[in-house]
């Protein structure tokens, strides 16, 4: 039985593993593939808690003011705004949040579903792209919790989280750069998560 918001301590909130960023279209990078393994650990690991477990899906219109800047992906209805097939399996046990920007914060309901969690100790952070969409969600996420003096730790296993390489965009330049805004803000990188620090 899933416990209700207001009582959850724990949330792993996977961002855009879709298909239109590991397996098809013109945003994909097969590499981010390396990280579901872990990320299916981290699932199994939190459900078997009975803790919270979010996907964020990347989710557009075909007018999409988005596409003026990245090409066109994750349409609406396409398969490229589906899960990959490994995750697929435990979407019912999730929240699911679609977004229409590089920012999971401004997702239908997800802000009202984070105000509800008034006993949230932990936030683990995974997926893709380190440096924009996971960055985008980690770091306001992190001022939130400051703003209302909520003591609530981010923590981003850097198994589990992983960017595209692209001639304008090289990956290993642009994960350090997410690293340093991530420590810089107060969040909190590991090399592979192994539980609460309270150890609850």
């Amino acid at each position: 039985m899933k416990k209700e918001l207001e009582e959850l301590k724990q949330l792993l909130i996977v961002v855009d593993m879709v298909n239109g960023f590991v397996r098809k279209g013109a945003m994909a990078d097969p590499k981010i593939a390396k990280i579901i393994p872990e990320q299916l650990r981290l699932i199994k690991m939190i459900l078997a808690k009975k803790e919270g477990l979010a996907f964020i899906k990347d989710a557009h219109e075909l007018d999409c003011r988005e596409f003026e800047r990245f090409p066109i992906h994750c349409v609406i209805g396409t398969e490229e705004a589906e899960l990959v097939d490994e995750l697929k399996p435990y979407e019912k046990e999730a929240l699911v949040y679609h977004k229409n920007s590089t920012s999971a914060i401004f997702a239908p309901n997800f802000m009202e579903d984070i105000k509800r969690m008034k006993n949230l100790k932990e936030v683990i952070v995974t997926g893709c792209c380190t440096d924009i969409c996971d960055m985008n969600l980690a770091i306001p996420l992190q001022n939130y919790f400051d703003q209302n003096n909520q003591k609530v730790d981010i923590v981003i296993p850097t198994n589990a989280v992983e960017t595209y390489d692209a001639p304008y965009h090289n990956r290993d330049e642009y994960t350090e750069m997410a690293y340093k805004f991530f420590e810089q803000s107060g969040i909190q990188l590991v090399k592979k998560y192994g539980g609460m620090k309270n150890g609850k």
